[in-house]
């Protein structure tokens, strides 16, 4: 039984590496497609990425105790992710094609670029890790760019939570507008 259970702890993490570029895949396939703009959906991610955001700072904040910078570099991602978050609710396509209902279709590019910018981050940090702790640094876990991975973490916060406010936003405008032309035909 334990040459078992230390087997399935061996191969959960050789699994999860070796499926990351298919979960990368799927979520540029699934970030990328035509969706219905929802409020609930919209409100509850908003929500959840806001309480994401605020445990991400302080994990970050925590870590600047022992690697320096860790926090203004998650800070900084944030507010560069925030930044992209609005180019990427300029660059969506949206349809109101069917009466009160409002679709919208991300940025492939922006989409694109940010699942590559995680994939990057994840062998980039891998790479310098194994590279750090076998030339033997006192500090490899320093050396190993914890930084720059929580800045990039930060860049999908950032977006991604102004993002889904932008879509409530918008469908907020756009439930409003249908009210109003409806109330009109009247």
């Amino acid at each position: 039984m334990p040459l078992l259970a230390l087997a399935f702890v061996l191969l959960v993490p050789v699994l999860a590496i070796l499926l990351m570029p298919l979960t990368l895949l799927q979520r540029y396939r699934a970030g990328s497609k035509r969706r219905r703009a929802r409020g609930w959906l919209a409100a509850l991610n908003a929500v959840g990425l806001t309480l994401s955001i605020a445990l991400f700072l302080l994990a970050a904040a925590v870590t600047s105790y022992w690697i320096e910078g860790t926090f203004t570099h998650a800070l900084a991602g944030v507010a560069a992710g925030g930044v992209l978050g609005v180019l990427g609710l300029l660059r969506s396509r949206w349809d109101n094609d069917e009466p009160g209902a409002l679709h919208y279709t991300p940025s492939r590019f922006l989409v694109l670029g940010i699942t590559l910018v995680v994939a990057g981050r994840i062998a980039f940090g891998f790479w310098r890790a194994w590279h750090a702790w076998h030339s033997g640094a006192e500090e490899w876990i320093a050396a190993s760019g914890a930084a720059g991975s929580l800045a990039a973490g930060g860049l999908v916060l950032g977006y991604y939570f102004v993002y889904w406010l932008g879509v409530r936003r918008r469908l907020l405008a756009h439930e409003r507008a249908w009210a109003r032309s409806s109330d009109g035909r009247r």
